[in-house]
């Protein structure tokens, strides 16, 4: 059986005419965000659209809004063509790939001239790379409490990026159906939560983390890792584990455990980020597990970002 190739869409206008056209015709429509650089992480919730929708689409954009100026956006991995064979090598393939060169373009030549720094943290002036190239973009989406902590505590840009511009591909693309994995725990969660405020009618569904062999969850970043530092890692997976299974022998002190945890990452030479255990909907700080937390982590190896979790049920 052939490989189904899919259409490549780069306009807005194009996109929304392709999603209407099929839904008129009775499909219903799933989409999966990505940066790029496809891994099989990001194949297995292809996999899972096709289990709740007719179409499928496929985005591939890397968000400048949701980058730090002093963060990885000009060095983010990209592979398109490879992405397009492996997308193109899916059991039931993707019919549409959304692959626009920039959502903040809106073709106003009066706008954009100089940066836009108007975001302040901490007593800080804290941009975007869309406010530092003067883009002229100002609407911003946020989830107010669940993007603070976590990542939102060392990358105060990022999740309101995220919701801002997952805001602008569910209204280009108009699906019925959006997958996420759960490895990005929080941003998940905070696009639960964004479509149920804001009444989009679109179903979120959270994907189950895709490891590699040894347990490390898959990224598009663990390629930036050296041979030692991608060994080292392996530190992140098994205290996670070692956590879930002292939690099911009755150990239920979280402090306790997340010492445990840092301890074993940080004699494997990673400088531990986060290490949190929380409330699975609320992501807020639990003491003593009582009801299904997650533990979530992020730890740098080198330079390399590494964030990971795992959901423990008691």
């Amino acid at each position: 059986m052939a490989a189904k190739e899919a259409i490549i869409i780069t306009d807005k206008d194009e996109m929304r005419k392709w999603t209407r056209s099929m839904r008129a015709q009775g499909n219903t429509i799933g989409f999966v965000p990505t940066m790029g650089y496809l891994h099989q992480g990001h194949l297995s919730l292809i996999q899972e659209a096709h289990n709740q929708a007719d179409l499928i689409v496929v985005s591939i954009y890397v968000n400048p809004g949701q980058f730090s100026p002093n963060e990885d956006l000009s060095t983010y991995p990209s592979d398109f063509q490879g992405d397009i064979q492996k997308l193109n090598s899916v059991p039931g393939g993707v019919d549409v790939v959304f692959n626009p060169k920039n959502l903040y373009d809106y073709g106003n030549s009066q706008i954009g001239n100089g940066s836009d720094r108007n975001l302040e943290e901490s007593g800080g002036m804290v941009v975007s790379c869309v406010e530092d190239k003067g883009m002229g973009h100002e609407t911003w989406v946020r989830a107010e409490k669940l993007e603070k902590g976590l990542c939102g505590n060392s990358r105060p840009v990022f999740f309101r990026g995220v919701a801002t511009v997952v805001t602008k591909l569910f209204n280009i693309v108009e699906p019925d159906v959006v997958v996420f994995g759960k490895k990005d725990y929080q941003q998940w969660r905070i696009i639960q939560r964004m479509v149920r405020d804001l009444d989009f009618g679109i179903k979120v569904i959270g994907s189950e983390i895709v490891r590699e062999h040894d347990g490390l969850a898959m990224s598009s970043r663990n390629v930036k890792l050296s041979p030692v530092d991608r060994q080292r890692a392996l530190s992140i997976s098994g205290a996670l584990s070692s956590a879930q299974v002292e939690a099911g022998n009755g150990q239920v002190n979280c402090r306790e455990l997340i010492n445990t945890a840092i301890l074993t990452i940080s004699e494997a030479g990673g400088t531990v980020d986060y290490a949190e255990i929380v409330d699975q909907e609320s992501l807020e700080p639990v003491e003593t597990i009582k009801r299904p937390v997650v533990f979530c982590v992020a730890v740098w190896f080198g330079k390399v970002r590494l964030i990971d979790n795992m959901e423990i049920d008691v």
